[in-house]
């Protein structure tokens, strides 16, 4: 489902249902109006279910994010670049916006340039499943992202102190209005979640069926939660 991508991102801040297996491929199928803003299908994750993955796209009620994740940052079954670029462009058609990893946009400058031009919104994100960078790397990687035509840049690092929540808290009230989507993960990451939400972030991601990331809130909670701020 395509919507005017922009007018969506206004009305941040938007919670993200994840679908990154067989269980959230039918619970996705159950959602109700409200229930979530926008669906990310993890293609990479989804990769031995494609079939089931095309039609749960075509027949999707929420606008779609497209990601097929690198492996270097958590995706799944160890997919080649090349292989990666023949299911963003395979799925394309059905989604509004795709996430591309912040160190896959040199490689990856094509399938950009096809999301742009099919009015898809582009999500440049990095994910540290280490530690929460320092202030400066995490500005200067900002930068790198919307210089390269992000529309919003998503960063999720491990939160494993109040100092790294500040740090994300911080790097929001940095990034102009819509530009950011951050989150935490580990021993502060349920708590970054609405926390970062409120300041700013754009999209906030959680769980249909299991987590795929510590510390989420299962999506239709985090709905629940953030609508009623």
């Amino acid at each position: 489902m395509k919507k005017d991508i922009q007018q969506l991102l206004s009305r941040a801040p938007l919670v993200v249902g994840t679908v990154h297996s067989a269980g959230s491929l039918r619970a996705a199928s159950r959602l109700k109006d409200g229930d979530v803003d926008v669906l990310e299908f993890r293609i990479d994750s989804l990769a031995d279910r494609l079939d089931g993955a095309g039609r749960a796209l075509k027949a999707a009620k929420f606008p779609v994010l497209l990601t097929v994740r690198h492996p270097a940052e958590g995706g799944a079954n160890k997919l080649t670049a090349k292989r990666r670029k023949e299911l963003y462009l395979e799925f394309l058609p059905y989604a509004a916006m795709i996430d591309v990893e912040l160190r896959s946009l040199p490689a990856f400058s094509d399938i950009v340039a096809e999301a742009a031009k099919a009015r898809c919104a582009i999500v440049v994100s990095n994910h540290d499943f280490a530690k929460t960078p320092p202030l400066a790397t995490l500005l200067a990687r900002r930068d790198r992202a919307l210089a390269a035509g992000a529309d919003v840049f998503k960063v999720a690092c491990v939160a494993s102190t109040a100092m790294d929540l500040a740090r994300l808290l911080e790097l929001t009230a940095r990034t102009p209005k819509g530009y950011i989507a951050a989150m935490g993960m580990g021993r502060f990451g349920r708590v970054s979640r609405p926390a970062l939400a409120e300041a700013g972030s754009v999209l906030n991601y959680g769980y249909l069926d299991q987590p795929n990331a510590p510390g989420q809130w299962e999506a239709r909670e985090l709905k629940r939660f953030v609508s009623g701020r």
